[in-house]
Formats: C-alpha cells, structure tokens, sequence
C-alpha cells in the first residue's frame, strides 16, 4: 500500500495537486488550506442550493464592528442586513458565473501583490504585512482572496451595465438647463396659530393611537446591575510623586523629541586628509570655546553650502531620518548643547540642539503625575485584577468581592439590551450589557467574566432583577400617546388650511399674509430656504406672464404655502452640470442594478432558515 502511495505521488495529477498546495500556502498561510478542504458552520439560508453559514455571517458582523462602522449596540439589527447582502451578494456571482465571467487565479495575485496597502517601503509585496492587515479587519488570506473575486465580478457586472447606458446630447442639454433654472417665490410656514382654534384630543383618539402603535411604547427587557470597576487610575490617585521626578520625567521626554538642528560639515577625501579634516574641527572647537558664535563658524566653515549661510540649520528633525551615529548624538543633546565630532559617511559633523519641541513643565505635570503614579501602582493593580478574577468567578455575590479588594459595589437603575437603553458611565461602553444578558449571568445567575475596559480599568457585574419586554400601559404613556396625537391633527389641519388657502389665492382672494421672499433662487444655492421649501417650489408648473402658481409643501409636522411668481436662467456651471450628468448617468445604471437584482430574486431559490 505503502509503494502504490509513492507511486501515485508521481503522478503528474499529484504534482499539479501538491503545487497548488505549496503556492496557496505560500501566498496565503496554512489557514487556508482549511477553507480549501472544509467549511463549518450552521446553515441560515440557501441561494440556488449553495448554504450561506451562520459563520459567514458572524465574520462579516464582526468586519463591520471592528472597522467601527457600526456601533456596537446596533450589532442585532445588522445581522439581518448582513444575511440580505450575503444573498444579494450569492445571487450576483451565480449570474456572473452563468454568463460565462470569471477571476483567474493568476489576476487575483496580480491584484494582491500590486495593492499599495500590502508593500513595504520599497514598493514590494511583504506577505507578513499582507497577513497583519487582513487579520486586523478579520480575514484570513484565503477569504479575502474569495471576497476579492467576487468584487472583481460584481465590478465587472456593474461595469457593463453602465457602459450599456447612456445619454443623448439633447437629454445632456435639456439636464444642463434644468439644472440652470432659477425661480423667484414667495414663501410662509403656517403653524397652529393660523388654526382658528386649537385642536381637540379625545380619549377615543388616544386609545386608537395608542392600539395602532403599540410599538412605540414597548418597554425592553431590563435588569437592575450590581457592578464593581477596578480603576489603576483611582488607585494612583492617592500617590504623591516628587518634584524631582517630575523634572527626571520631563527631562527624559526629550530624549525623543522632535528637535531643530544646526550643524558644521567638514569633509575630507580628495582635497582633504582625514587629519587635516580632524584638525579642522578641533580648530573649530577652539574657537566655540572661545566664545565665537556656532552661526558664524558654520558659514565660514562648513563644507555644507546648502545650509553654512543659514548658520547651519538643518531644520526640524526626527528619528529615522538621519543615520544612526548622527542621530544618535542629536538626540542626546539639550537645548543650545554642541556634540562632539560625529563621523558619518559625508564627513565630520559638529551638532548644535536649537530648539527641542516639547510642552513646558507647567502645562505637562499634570500628565506626568499620572503617569508616574499609575506606573507605581501597576502592580498592585495587576494583582488586584487577579484577585478580582479569582474571587469573582467564585463566589455567590459581588458584595463579598468588594469588601475583599476594597472596592464599592455600585448598582444601577433598570438598564436594557437594545442600544443600551438607560445604562450610564461604564455601563455603556461596548460590551457590558452583552455580558450582562449573555445566559451565564443573566439565565444561571452567575457573576460576569471580569470584563477588561481598557488598559488600566476591569469591571465584573451580576444580574440583582429582571423584568421582560411588555407594552407600558396607555395610562403610563398618556402624555407621548397625547402629544403624538395632537401633532398628526394639528398637521392634518394645517394640511386642510393650506389646501384651503391656495384655493383663495388661485381664485384670486387677496389675503393677509406675512411672505418671506426667494429670489432667482437656484437648486443648489438657498441655504435660507426650507429643503422641503425649496424641492416643491421646483416641482410646481410654470407660471404664465403675470400670474402665480401657488402650492403647498409639508415637511413632518411643518406646512408651508408657496406662491411661485418666475422662472429664470441663471449663469452655467460646468463642473457642476457635469457632475449632476454623470449622476444622472449612475443613477440610471443603479436603476438597472437594482431590478436585475430584484428580478434575480425573483427567480432565484432562496431559502432562509
């Protein structure tokens, strides 16, 4: 059995097999040879037979967290959009695959290696650098290879979807002249006191309100906390740190200080013995001793000519810029100190520290105190974090833990689940409530992991009551049913008052009206003018030589009357005409994405569990 193995090895099949192997797992990591052989996961939808896996949706979830593009406390309500996306997502491929496009392998190691975020400084592709980014957003080379191509298919659909449309010269024109168009209006927002009385809530009307939208007073779940934080901070508070190691601190700050530079070059080679260089600054030496001015010497005689008639000055300077020896004399100056000779490739230097940019004493000792104590507490706080663990995930109660390490058990008000409803301070910080309702704490009544806050703050919590989800009762919720009500009616009547008014000033009515004017107002440009305003005072047709077109516009709970008196041209924009095309143009495209995805969903099989 053993030799037909090593027979078959031979094969060129195997060859081909075992390449790839060694080419994937080069590029991509051992990991991926794990995507490669098998997938895990629950199932939670199918598209056209192939699974979507409860997995994929967790790593895309957490994508979207890490990357902080979703707070942490709207991570339920994205799990749904992540499903929808993944099964639009499926769907496209199967079409791009269906009709015959496809990513070869070797064009997605071109895309990879040629992509700037993954090459070193020199402009080369550095796979340590290539595995670092991608797990830091939660991919593993191989996902992301998968994700890559189905980008690139999707681009290539979209693409050819917007090469296929297009606009004709006259709808370009006819785009250009709207988007000049100019009007001239007058404008009044009514509010309740137009009303020829205020309108009436009845008890009926909020019971119907509140039956039609019990939705709105939901109370969440709930639970009372009792909490215990272990603050390093807290702890260095009570420290007294000397006067003297505030100055050590603030001294030692400048050791990598940004600083500005003079220096005096002398070379030496062709024209100049190394000797005769030394003697030179020796003799330059001599004469700082003497008291000769570091700006005078460097214009006599520094060989560097880009900086010796500017006393030298190199300007503002950094680690990494310069090399090592120089540097390192640079640095190990203080303000207005001059180092001894430096030798570096260009010659032989003399280094004068101008100026270090650093904060004063003054406005630093505060933070320097902070620091300087909570570097002499970090043990006990690391020991008490230890403790905390320890006693925490053992014993019945929190009260016990903070007698113990000398800490206050703190307890909160009633706090929710969705968005953290109610919870204040360290309660609210990502996380904590998702401890606070997983089944360990909340349905077994244990204490929480100790949570690590950050880098000097622990907390560990425990569930004191519980309340579920219930619909608060209409007396509970009179006052949010009553004024919801009374704003859709107030609305309502301004609605039928605005109707009614435009009808007077059609007819020919003159009526006591306090207008604000818009003149030759563009679409763009009337930040002054209400959007809802403005969109419908556009939107009414043109007025005939010396008349007015009147309307309304409603906005929420605001209505306004709109008595449109010109239409102009205002001058042309080109950049802005087109932009305003080629969204025309975007816009149509995405309008043909959308129904080919909407028919794709049609009649596709899509199954969610």
């Amino acid at each position: 059995m053993l030799q037909s193995i090593r027979d078959r090895s031979q094969s060129w099949i195997a060859k081909i097999i075992i390449g790839a192997v060694i080419v994937t797992m080069a590029l991509f990591g051992v990991e991926s040879l794990i995507g490669l052989f098998g997938q895990s996961g629950d199932e939670v939808a199918t598209v056209n037979g192939e699974p979507i896996n409860r997995q994929q949706v967790d790593l895309n979830v957490q994508r979207a967290m890490r990357s902080n593009q979703v707070p942490a406390d709207q991570e339920r309500a994205l799990r749904g959009e992540v499903l929808e996306g993944l099964i639009s997502d499926r769907l496209m491929i199967d079409y791009a695959e269906n009709g015959g496009l496809a990513v070869s392998d070797n064009q997605l190691d071109q895309l990879i290696v040629s992509r700037p975020e993954f090459q070193n400084a020199d402009g080369q592709f550095d796979q340590e650098l290539f595995r670092s980014r991608l797990s830091s957003v939660g991919y593993t080379p191989l996902s992301f290879r998968e994700q890559l191509s189905r980008d690139v298919m999707r681009g290539h659909i979209q693409q050819g979807l917007i090469a296929s449309d297009f606009t004709l010269p006259g709808e370009r024109e006819r785009l250009a002249e709207l988007q000049r168009q100019t009007r001239s209006f007058r404008y009044h927002r009514l509010t309740e006191a137009d009303l020829e009385a205020p309108v009436e809530v009845s008890q009926a009307e909020m019971t119907a309100y509140y039956n039609e939208h019990q939705q709105e007073f939901l109370r969440p779940e709930q639970v009372k906390l009792g909490y215990i934080v272990l603050d390093q901070e807290a702890m260095a508070a009570d420290i007294e740190v000397s006067e003297e190691d505030l100055r050590e601190a603030w001294e030692a700050q400048a050791e990598n200080a940004d600083r500005q530079i003079s220096h005096i070059m002398v070379t030496y080679g062709d024209e100049r013995s190394r000797d005769e260089a030394e003697a030179r600054i020796e003799a330059i030496q001599a004469r700082l001793a003497d008291g000769d001015a570091f700006d005078d010497l460097a214009a006599e005689f520094s060989d560097d000519t880009s900086t010796s008639d500017d006393g030298g000055d190199l300007g503002v300077i950094t680690r990494g810029i310069f090399g090592e020896a120089f540097e390192e004399a640079a640095f190990a100056l203080g303000e207005g100190q001059v180092s001894d000779a430096v030798e570096t490739d260009n010659g032989l230097h003399l280094i004068k520290v101008t100026e270090i940019d650093r904060a004063d004493f003054a406005s630093e000792r505060d933070r320097l105190r902070d620091q300087l104590a909570q570097a002499q507490v970090r043990d006990a706080f690391n020991d008490k974090a230890q403790q905390l663990i320890d006693e925490s995930f053992a014993a019945d109660d929190l009260q016990s833990v903070a007698d113990d390490l000398g800490l206050e058990r703190q307890t909160s008000d009633w706090v929710g689940r969705e968005g953290a409803e109610g919870a204040e301070g360290v309660l609210a910080e990502p996380g904590v409530m998702d401890q606070a309702f997983s089944d360990e704490v909340l349905g077994e009544g244990f204490n929480s992991e100790v949570i690590e806050l950050d880098g000097s703050r622990r907390l560990v919590l425990r569930v004191l009551d519980h309340r579920d989800a219930a619909t608060l009762p209409l007396e509970q919720v009179k006052g949010q049913v009553e004024a919801a009500v009374r704003q859709a009616k107030t609305r309502d009547a301004l609605i039928e008052l605005a109707e009614e008014r435009v009808a007077q000033l059609q007819g020919g009515q003159s009526l006591d009206i306090d207008w604000q004017r818009a003149d030759n107002i563009s679409r763009q440009d009337a930040p002054s003018v209400p959007d809802a305003v403005l969109t419908t005072a556009f939107k009414l047709p043109h007025p005939e030589e010396g008349r007015v077109v009147y309307g309304r516009a409603v906005d929420g709970a605001d209505v306004s009357l709109i008595a449109l008196e010109s239409i102009g041209q205002g001058e042309g924009n080109a950049q802005m005409e087109q932009f305003v095309a080629s969204m025309a143009e975007r816009l149509r495209a995405q309008a043909v994405l959308d129904g080919l995805l909407a028919h794709l969903r049609d009649t596709g099989e899509i199954e969610r569990y």
